[in-house]
């Protein structure tokens, strides 16, 4: 395949089906051994824009929010962990795992851009959050991911209070909200084809055949989600 599927995908890093669907899509990239022809970016979407900067515990946070009992919370949080663990991510909702707001983190994945470590940077945010209990609102916490993908930490930081930046990336999440976008992970595949939520390694192979083949519009197969 000499031509490149170029994958954006709209999600907030605090969705953790955003992080099961990356690694659903890209398990069909390894199986397909496509990796060097897939070119991913990934846009930013904040599910909860006007979140305080102490952010909310996440039982109390979904209980207020999707009007769920606790034990659908629970019921939930142990869905998404065992959903997690069959795609080799590990989520931790440990007691007083907190939702945050991330409009910082989306203000560094577009500056981790330029330097070509914007995948790598958002994959080390969602180790961060899910995995190693850390409050990636802080900006010390920020500095560490920052540095331990090889970026500048005090000039990743600098763009945080540069209005210039912060309303670039703006502009991009109220973009793609025009296009439609209302729920995460979406991923847009050659600008065509969109699919929304963490679909199962089948369809996103299928997705990835079509587009190998040149098709515009994706054929899907009958499949159970």
């Amino acid at each position: 395949m000499e031509n490149t599927i170029k994958i954006d995908i709209i999600s907030d890093v605090v969705c953790p089906w955003c992080i099961i669907g990356y690694k659903r899509l890209n398990k069909a990239v390894s199986e397909l051994g496509i990796e060097d022809n897939v070119e991913v970016k990934w846009h930013p979407f904040q599910l909860n824009p006007e979140m305080g900067k102490d952010g909310e515990e996440v039982t109390g946070h979904m209980m207020k929010k999707y009007g769920l009992t606790p034990d659908d919370c629970r019921s939930t949080l142990e869905q998404l962990t065992t959903l997690g663990a069959d795609v080799g991510f590990t989520f931790d909702f440990f007691d007083n795992f907190k939702m945050v707001n991330t409009g910082d983190l989306h203000i560094l994945l577009d500056y981790a851009i330029k330097f070509g470590k914007q995948t790598e940077l958002k994959l080390r945010l969602f180790n961060a959050c899910f995995t190693e209990r850390k409050n990636v609102s802080d900006r010390q916490v920020l500095a560490q991911e920052l540095k331990s993908v090889g970026l500048n930490e005090k000039e990743g930081l600098a763009e945080l209070d540069n209005i210039v930046f912060r309303n670039k990336v703006e502009a991009d999440e109220a973009y793609w909200k025009k296009r439609g976008v209302s729920g995460v992970p979406t991923m847009i595949f050659n600008n065509v084809n969109t699919f929304t939520g963490a679909q199962p390694v089948s369809i996103y192979r299928q997705v990835l055949l079509s587009c190998m083949k040149g098709e515009e519009t994706v054929q899907l197969q009958s499949v159970s989600l």
